[in-house]
Parts: structure tokens; C-alpha cells; sequence
């Protein structure tokens, strides 16, 4: 399955940084990074089952969330950029 992940944590208390950092540190492990609390990639059904059983460890359920979009394959979703896409960032790199 092919899946859009973003996420909201509330920094408002000393926890929620810690809280951030573990979370995009799962994400990443599973996901590529988009944009700030944006990830996307390919999954199988048992790593979303792992991806889910991780973040539920950190996000405090009364105070962050978790969207997950989901779709059979990256070839169904129509994705469009305004402004700078990821690769106009990068291009300069060999």
C-alpha cells in the first residue's frame, strides 16, 4: 500500500519536543520525509502494523495526532506541487 503520513505534536509542554523527535525519527525509519511533518512511501501491511504499534508508543492521544492517507499504489495518487518541489531543493547536489 502506498501511504501519506502527517502529523501534529503539541510543543506546548517540555515532553512534546522529545515527543516530536521520536516520532519523526519512526517515520523516518519507515517512510521517506517530505516536508516538515509530512511523510510518504510504499509499505507492506505488516510494517504499517509496526509503523502504528511504534508511534503509539509516544503520541500522548489527548494532546498530538496522526493522519495516515492511504491508497492501493503511488501509480493511483495524483500528486501536485506548488511553489518548490523536494527534487528543485536537491538539484544542486552531485
Amino acid at each position: 500500500m502506498y501511504v501519506i503520513l502527517v502529523y501534529d505534536i503539541n510543543l506546548e509542554e517540555k515532553q512534546g519536543n522529545k515527543v516530536l523527535r521520536n516520532v519523526f525519527k519512526t517515520c523516518k525509519k519507515y517512510l521517506v520525509h517530505v516536508q516538515n511533518s509530512t511523510f510518504e512511501g510504499e509499505l507492506l501491511e505488516s510494517q504499517y502494523v509496526k509503523l502504528k504499534k511504534e508511534l503509539s508508543q509516544y503520541i500522548r492521544k489527548d494532546k498530538d495526532s496522526v493522519i495516515v492517507f492511504q491508497t492501493r499504489s503511488e501509480k493511483w495518487l495524483d500528486k501536485h506541487f506548488l511553489g518548490k518541489k523536494e527534487e528543485d531543493i536537491t538539484s544542486n547536489f552531485l
